[in-house]
């Protein structure tokens, strides 16, 4: 699903919304939790899982192309953890 599509089933879900009401209420939660991650913050959503940003060191990589080395950079990257509830519902088998 993207972010179009969210939208979409949101808006139909609730007719007393715009659209454009919708969306920018999308907007504001993303916007939110990119601003935590930012931040050096963590966000959790109960059921679903925790969002965090992980620094990662700066190494020796390889251009593919050419093979010649190449510094990479140190930077931070988000990272995902999924909640149990998510875990669970995605590993239920087929004899419940």
């Amino acid at each position: 699903m993207i972010k179009s599509e969210l939208i979409g089933r949101l808006a139909a879900e609730h007719p007393h919304l715009t659209h454009k009401d919708v969306e920018r209420i999308v907007n504001i939660i993303l916007d939110g939790m990119v601003g935590a991650l930012e931040g050096g913050g963590r966000v959790e959503l109960r059921g679903f899982g925790a969002f965090s940003v992980r620094s990662r060191p700066a190494r020796a990589g390889r251009n593919p192309r050419t093979g010649a080395q190449v510094s990479v950079p140190a930077k931070s990257v988000p990272f995902f953890k999924s909640g149990k509830e998510l875990r669970e519902r995605l590993n239920v088998s087929g004899d419940a």
